[in-house]
């Protein structure tokens, strides 16, 4: 079994640096500044992806502009080793001690996400890390697609969690199922429209896991 988290907002506490950068970057970029909800909501979404949705009716040489604005400004609020939220070490430690193998389907870059996982000393913590730079965005199936060709491994034996709707509607995409944190950037109603297994308020009720599994394949 295979455990595939999305990154940040789900295991990384990352979601206001997030809003700011992106709000630091349209102010460099001489572009309306996006509300923080409006930020939020597209966060999970590759870069490629998100500009147009917040920014409509720039060019796309903006949306580029804006992309590598964020980057600079993004790394420019790095203030040491990226904030894990609270259990994220121990359910990780757990589910590795329960058999599971561990990876990570996110919107962040390669580089982003190397670096961060580099300064957490984290490189080799997981089996399998996917990035958007690297396939297609969230919806589409294709990065879960990647991770479990990589691993050898049935859609079957998978599990995707997530704090925003593009985390659980890929895993619908793809028939895997799904848990949905409720501490990151969608709603608890807005999770659930895509029929995660569980909805969980803490990293820590990640332990239910194999209770799941057991009521799956007894359902």
């Amino acid at each position: 079994m295979i455990v595939i988290f999305d990154w940040d907002g789900t295991l990384c506490d990352s979601v206001e640096q997030i809003v700011e950068a992106m709000q630091a970057a349209a102010e460099a970029c001489a572009l309306p500044v996006p509300e923080a909800a409006a930020v939020r909501h597209i966060i999970g979404l590759s870069l490629v992806t998100a500009m147009p949705l917040l920014f409509p009716s720039s060019s796309t040489a903006q949306h580029e502009a804006m992309q590598a604005a964020y980057a600079r400004c993004y790394v420019a609020l790095d203030q040491g080793p990226a904030r894990l939220h609270e259990g994220a070490m121990d359910t990780l430690e757990w589910l590795r001690g329960a058999g599971f193998e561990l990876a990570v389907a996110t919107g962040k870059s390669r580089r982003g996400l190397d670096r961060v996982l580099q300064n957490l000393g984290m490189q080799d913590y997981f089996h399998c890390t996917r990035c958007a730079d690297e396939t297609r965005s969230k919806p589409h199936p294709l990065m879960l697609e990647e991770i479990l060709a990589a691993r050898g491994m049935a859609v079957e034996t998978a599990w995707m969690v997530g704090d925003s709707e593009y985390d659980l509607e890929m895993a619908r995409n793809i028939g895997m199922p799904s848990v949905g944190v409720t501490f990151g950037v969608h709603s608890p109603e807005q999770l659930s429209r895509h029929q995660p297994r569980a909805l969980v308020d803490r990293l820590h009720d990640l332990r239910t896991l194999p209770a799941l599994l057991a009521q799956a394949s007894t359902g």
